[in-house]
């Protein structure tokens, strides 16, 4: 049976990519009447964005005290920034002031973008704020681009952040959560559209960083951080 969801075609694929997919299709047959040089390419895009909206399962065991990593990707980023020096939108969502870990961990336009939960808990502020598309691998994109925050408590009772931030070409984030629901560790919480990157924040009196710059990371198996206190 097919979900609404997602179909298996040799692989997983996303439901907006299975959309995109049949509309290009569509396209394809009709060009097949113009030129044949212009089906193939529209074939070509099809095929490729059925490659891009791959949605594979992942494989963990469950460990509350561990941080999994939110999305496929690099790490670009593993720094600490003071509580002040945070963007004000990050801030909020903390009430200690003190000092957090920032993970950045940016996906290419080959990478899976569907995006999963760190560890389960409660998604307590969802904010979505609109804003530019520089390259999602600079810095800045964190303060400027457009992006999806996401204040999240864990069950221990910790205060996370993570941030879903729009890349260069990227023209969409899709949120799956609402505020006040409950998800799981792993599960599918939104997607990015062609090449984005995901910001996680977390104190750095709670939990010690596993990751390093430049390493590579696969969402809902690789473990970024784990709880210390």
């Amino acid at each position: 049976m097919i979900s609404s969801h997602k179909v298996v075609f040799f692989m997983k694929i996303d439901r907006d990519g299975v959309r995109i997919a049949a509309i290009l299709l569509g396209f394809s047959v009709l060009g097949a009447f113009f030129s044949s040089v212009l089906t193939w390419i529209l074939v070509a895009f099809t095929l490729f964005t059925l490659y891009f909206f791959r949605d594979p399962d992942r494989f963990f065991m469950p460990n509350l005290d561990i941080l999994l990593s939110p999305a496929d990707g690099k790490v670009l980023y593993v720094k600490k920034i003071p509580f002040f020096q945070l963007q004000p939108e990050v801030a909020e969502n903390f009430s200690d002031k003190t000092e957090y870990f920032k993970i950045s961990i940016f996906m290419n336009v080959f990478n899976v973008h569907v995006n999963r939960a760190p560890t389960s808990g409660i998604v307590e502020k969802v904010n979505y704020i609109q804003g530019k598309f520089f390259n999602a691998s600079l810095d800045k994109a964190s303060e400027f681009n457009e992006r999806c925050i996401y204040g999240f408590k864990t069950l221990s009772g910790t205060k996370i952040v993570f941030v879903q931030i729009a890349g260069l070409i990227a023209r969409r984030i899709r949120r799956d959560v609402k505020e006040g629901a409950e998800i799981s560790q792993g599960q599918r919480f939104g997607l990015i559209r062609y090449g984005s990157r995901v910001d996680v924040y977390l104190p750095v009196d709670k939990y010690e960083v596993l990751v390093v710059e430049k390493q590579t990371t696969i969402a809902g198996e690789t473990q970024i951080a784990r709880k210390i206190s």
